[in-house]
């Protein structure tokens, strides 16, 4: 099956995609483009499934670099891909990217957080950041924009585009966590809607916008996809919960200069 890719207008002149989970090798529970190294996943179809993300970006294999994410605000600064260690994961711990060196892919793995890719077009600077909630909550979007200013981009000239995450209707989350939200900012109120009970709806995605244009960016856009309902096209972590599943894949989304 070929892959499948979104992309963005926004983002025209840069090479970039949020790939779906259509066209792997992988099968079972993880059938499609599963590119987590992290899942139970067969480590011999996770290969084959990123070989094939660096061929649609047209680099090598090991020109395709992704990190060790942990739901933080770190940010690193590539300026060659990572030596393969001789045993073990050699992931820098972060959950943002960003290089001004071309052909350097950089790929952010989801399954439900927001994969949001960045470029400064003009200044030849792209970034890629993996924003749940507690990352977009520390400022893991900022973050970025600080990182890719340093070397050299214009926050006014800067897009970002958030791909394919979960909803608000199907985002359903405890008191705690839209406290944790109000303690930050009580206008952060308008990103919750009434559940269940005690429950609320949160929306991440518009969320991850306001952080974003409030930080000064050029233009930002979410592309309108949500993992949760769609089990055809996307992984979801929360999807495979409520199913009693023993694990799930890892969308990939890529942007390289």
């Amino acid at each position: 099956m070929t892959l499948e890719i979104i992309t963005s207008p926004s983002l025209a002149g840069i090479c970039h995609g949020f790939f779906t989970r259509r066209g792997g090798a992988s099968s079972g529970i993880f059938e499609g483009l599963n590119c987590g190294p992290g899942s139970s996943d067969q480590a011999s179809a996770v290969t084959v499934n990123r070989a094939r993300v660096a061929a649609a970006m047209e680099v090598a294999p090991e020109a395709l670099v992704t990190i060790n994410q942990v739901h933080s605000a770190d940010v690193v600064t590539l300026t060659e891909a990572p030596k393969p260690a001789p045993e073990g994961d050699n992931r820098p711990r972060a959950d943002a990217m960003v290089t001004r060196v071309p052909g350097l892919a950089l790929g952010i793995l989801t399954a439900d957080c927001q994969p949001v890719l960045f470029a400064d077009a003009r200044a030849g600077v792209v970034g890629a950041a993996h924003a749940g909630w507690r990352g977009a909550l520390g400022g893991v979007l900022e973050a970025t924009l600080d990182a890719m200013e340093t070397l050299g981009a214009r926050r006014g000239d800067i897009r970002a585009v958030i791909g394919p995450a979960i909803s608000q209707a199907a985002y359903e989350v405890g008191p705690e966590l839209m406290e944790d939200f109000l303690a930050e900012d009580p206008a952060n109120a308008r990103f919750f809607a009434g559940g269940a009970g005690d429950r609320v709806q949160f929306d991440l995605p518009a969320y991850g916008l306001h952080r974003l244009r409030a930080a000064g960016v050029g233009a930002a856009e979410w592309t309108r996809h949500c993992t949760y309902a769609d089990p055809a096209r996307f992984y979801s972590y929360r999807r495979t919960t409520h199913r009693g599943e023993a694990d799930y894949g890892r969308l990939i989304s890529v942007i390289r200069l």
